[in-house]
């Protein structure tokens, strides 16, 4: 069987006889005409893109960064961009952004390369490479998320990778999850005035963490800061060792948001300049804002839905541990148990039955409640349960 080096070579000499098929005797570099020899010895990688094409546009700075990075470490790689623009123009434009190596503009040379390659949508990166990641495989987000470190971008450095983030979410070393960028610390602002004090990674070991992803240009997140912020002070004033802390992981777009965001919160953030806050989007997955991850005392990951627990359970569910939340519920489930099932309510036509609901307004205290209220199912009616007794004795 055909090993990954023959393939490689093998996907190199097709790209050269398409190319000599077409006519095409050089290739791009910036405004000079290279021979494709150029290439001799290197990993070629075909980047298909177009000016007119938003996501393209966007993807190509992360692009720029990784070739730079790795021309610097000398890694033998040749990037040649494929464009599908519409005219000539576009593509011109477009190439004066890359630094890299392309193909002339040609609309048949698009046509047999995507064809080949089976390009149906772009940005598409194509490694020709025995072991490269398929564009199935999603080698444009696999960039995204590594940048150079996804290099040589085979699936064999990916589960590398992969496996180095499940290392740092599951082994409960908080050093590494978040130090692992050279800053060791996390900061604070002091007092009204934004003045960063630096607390060492090492003083939070033993406690709870929750990590807070969040921006200050989300509403949502600036909401769930209020409800979180109401929390954090009832845990911290009745635990005497302070045994929570919580970090900001902030996708502010630039300091000024960033700086408005701590100063609603009591708690730490990591450095707005810290480049792990992108790894820790990563390595937990997150793709959307706000949420908060717990991470247990022993640094072991407690939960993932925190935004859930605290709307639901508030600081009853501190310390966040599985046995705690599994008390709560049975309280839950015992509570339903001793209501019954269905009420009339003499001021409501129709019979309540009982159900579980996150959160509602009673519609005769006006309060909000949690858990069991009575619910019609014919109209927008609740009650607390509590308030049962209270309407039967109007």
């Amino acid at each position: 069987m055909a090993g990954p080096d023959y393939q490689a070579n093998q996907e190199k000499n097709d790209l050269l006889q398409i190319l000599a098929a077409q006519g095409v005797e050089f290739l791009l570099s910036g405004q000079e005409k290279v021979s494709p020899i150029i290439c001799a010895g290197k990993m070629i990688c075909l980047f298909f893109s177009a000016n007119w094409c938003r996501p393209c546009r966007t993807f190509t700075p992360l692009l720029v960064q990784l070739y730079n990075t790795l021309q610097k470490r000398d890694e033998k790689l040749e990037i040649i961009f494929i464009s599908l623009d519409h005219d000539k123009n576009e593509f011109e434009q477009y190439l004066q952004t890359m630094p890299w190596l392309a193909a002339p503009y040609d609309t048949e040379l698009q046509k047999q390369l995507c064809d080949k390659y089976h390009v149906d949508r772009i940005p598409s990166f194509v490694p020709l490479c025995g072991d490269g990641i398929s564009k199935q495989d999603d080698l444009i987000g696999f960039i995204e998320d590594y940048g150079a470190e996804a290099f040589p971008f085979t699936r064999k450095r990916r589960q590398e990778l992969k496996a180095m983030d499940r290392a740092k979410r599951v082994e409960g070393r908080l050093e590494d999850l978040l130090g692992n960028r050279g800053l060791n610390y996390v900061i604070s602002r002091h007092g009204g005035k934004f003045i960063s004090l630096q607390t060492p990674i090492s003083q939070l070991v033993g406690k709870t963490i929750g990590l807070y992803f969040g921006a200050y240009w989300s509403p949502p997140s600036r909401s769930f800061t209020a409800k979180l912020s109401k929390v954090y002070k009832e845990i911290m004033d009745k635990t005497e060792d302070h045994s929570l802390e919580v970090i900001l992981v902030s996708t502010d777009r630039n300091l000024v948001e960033f700086k408005l965001n701590v100063a609603d919160m009591p708690w730490l953030a990591i450095p707005y300049e810290d480049e792990s806050q992108q790894e820790l989007y990563r390595i937990f997955d997150v793709k959307t804002i706000p949420t908060l991850v717990l991470i247990g005392a022993d640094g072991k990951p407690a939960s993932e839905n925190g935004r859930g627990l605290v709307c639901l359970y508030g600081a009853e569910a501190f310390p966040f541990t599985e046995e705690r939340i599994e008390e709560l519920e049975a309280a839950v489930k015992k509570e339903g148990e001793e209501l019954a099932s269905k009420v009339e309510d003499i001021k409501h036509e129709h019979v309540l039955k009982l159900e579980l609901a996150k959160a509602y307004v009673c519609d005769f205290c006006k309060r909000q409640g949690r858990f069991w209220a009575f619910s019609c199912d014919a109209c927008d009616y609740d009650l607390h349960p509590s308030c049962v007794h209270l309407i039967s004795n109007v």
